[in-house]
């Protein structure tokens, strides 16, 4: 298998998993999950810039406020401008902005993308490094559900414990006074 028809093939399964995973269980409460970029889509060579910001913001799905931060962050070096000073975006660029779109989907930090981006961009690069930091994120997300989970079931028993009713004897209120 050639590494176009790997690409093909990737693209393909990981679109499949997108539609399939698409509605999501919802959590009463909880904000809906970002939608992510088909990974077709970030794929080099789908189309052709120069793309103007908006155009780059539309191509990638990252807002022409966020690309603009994230080349201030230096996430999104050497953005040629014309020389009315306007910016101009290749497809290198968008698809840099769709990997940093992709993994704030994902919830890594700036500075994990900032390292991300650096190993994706060298073709040297040890795996080892981006699992490590995979790792290190899933650690942190499960710590964080837990958290979320301890919040939630202490709400839930102040919540019943709480008559609701026209008293002014709140639970609730006095877990919050301390």
């Amino acid at each position: 298998m050639t590494h176009s028809q790997s690409l093909t093939a990737a693209s393909s399964a990981a679109a499949a998993a997108e539609t399939r995973d698409a509605e999501p269980a919802s959590v009463p409460g909880a904000a809906p999950a970002p939608a992510l970029i088909p990974v077709s889509a970030a794929l080099p060579g789908a189309s052709s810039g120069p793309f103007n910001i908006g155009q780059a913001a539309s191509q990638s799905g990252v807002s022409a406020k966020m690309i603009r931060h994230y080349e201030a962050l230096g996430l999104l070096p050497g953005v040629h401008r014309t020389e009315a000073g306007y910016r101009q975006y290749g497809d290198k660029q968008v698809h840099t902005l769709r990997f940093i779109h992709r993994a704030r989907t994902l919830g890594f930090s700036m500075a994990e993308i900032a390292e991300l981006l650096k190993l994706w961009q060298n073709q040297n690069r040890a795996s080892a490094d981006v699992k490590r930091i995979a790792q290190a994120h899933v650690a942190d997300l499960e710590r964080r559900i837990a958290e979320m989970q301890a919040m939630r079931q202490t709400l839930q028993q102040l919540a019943h414990c709480c008559q609701g009713d026209q008293r002014p004897d709140c639970p609730i209120l006095s877990e919050l006074a301390g």
